[in-house]
């Protein structure tokens, strides 16, 4: 694994450049790498956060999201707690670029760099590499916790260490903080 959590389906040579990828692809990434790590399929769509923990029957502060941002022309993936605005402030500071230079990626723009559709992205496992940043609140969760599957009704189990260990130990304070 790299530390930036960067692996991809490329650097293993997997063929994705047309394809779009899903639950088992997913799957096959995770069995190839040796990650600890399950997927659930469900009976119901679960493209939120509330749509994940009503299914599941957990706190919504056990699932993850996964935000693409494109910085400065790169893509970025922020790993964050379910609950979590991000600051895109905080973002561009961690990266040392200007705010106006980082944007949330559209929907087309996330299926082009992960391979996989807005609402089912996972914590890794996408087309190309892609410099990730677990936001520190992560960090602090309860085990198991709950992320994109790869498919809408999809989820992936997996704990906090496994997390950190498959996608690197670059962690950022990126929530929005109240006054």
């Amino acid at each position: 694994m790299t530390s930036a959590g960067s692996l991809s389906f490329e650097e293993i040579g997997y063929d994705c450049v047309m394809t779009l990828l899903n639950a088992a692809h997913l799957q096959k990434f995770i069995d190839e790498q040796g990650i600890a790590a399950r997927i659930l399929h469900l009976d119901v769509d679960t493209p939120t956060v509330a749509d994940a923990a009503v299914s599941l029957n957990v706190a919504p502060k056990q699932i993850i999201k996964s935000v693409l941002f494109v910085a400065d022309g790169q893509p970025v993936m922020v790993i964050a707690s379910g609950l979590a605005r991000l600051d895109r402030k905080a973002l561009a500071d961690f990266l040392g670029v200007s705010r106006r230079r980082v944007k949330i990626a559209s929907a087309e723009q996330v299926l082009a760099h992960t391979g996989y559709v807005a609402g089912s992205v996972p914590p890794f496992g996408y087309k190309q590499p892609i410099e990730t940043v677990v936001e520190t609140a992560v960090t602090q969760l309860t085990n198991p916790i709950f992320g994109g599957g790869g498919e809408v009704h999809a989820l992936m189990q997996l704990t906090v260490a496994e997390l950190r260990r498959v996608v690197g130990a670059r962690v950022a304070a990126l929530a929005e903080t109240t006054p």
